[in-house]
């Protein structure tokens, strides 16, 4: 799995080093972290893309994220493309977890979906919540899972 800074720049370590080192740099310069897991994803034409980030907070001090995109030509009901989101940012905040626990980083989940049944994601809010929640992992929807719904979505391809 490739990822990049918001500059471009590529990460070259894997993504559990990158993310321990900036953690400890961090931590050194006197930062408390936070971290929001989202996902976010975008239908254009046959293709679907994805963004999922890792958004560093730094207590009243901004923050950062590390991206990585990527594409399919799957057909997703509106349902299913929400939980493959969901499933995405799961995916990396178990590989991480570890390491948050380790240094005393919170961490959140964060489901770009709607919580006003008016919405097609709705659909997946239940299934979705569910999900994160039973892995142990904080949850964030929307207005509130700025990673998923604005960090992320300014980054899909």
């Amino acid at each position: 799995m490739l990822w990049r800074k918001f500059n471009g720049d590529a990460i070259l370590l894997p993504i559990k080093d990158a993310v321990e080192q900036a953690i400890k740099r961090e931590t050194a310069a006197g930062y408390k972290l936070k971290v929001c897991i989202g996902t976010d994803s975008q239908v254009k034409g046959r293709d679907t893309e994805f963004a999922t980030v890792i958004v560093f907070l730094r207590e009243g001090h901004g923050g950062f994220m590390f991206i990585h995109n990527e594409k399919t030509i799957i057909k997703y009901s509106i349902k299913e493309r929400m939980l493959v989101e969901v499933a995405k940012s799961i995916e990396i905040a178990y590989e991480l977890c570890n390491l948050f626990t380790l240094y005393d980083v919170d961490m959140e989940v964060h489901a770009d979906i709607n919580t006003n049944p008016s919405f097609k994601s709705n659909e997946a809010l239940r299934e979705a919540m569910g999900y994160i929640l039973g892995m142990g992992f904080a949850f964030k929807a929307k207005p509130e899972a700025f990673a998923s719904s604005s960090c992320a979505n300014k980054v899909v391809n």
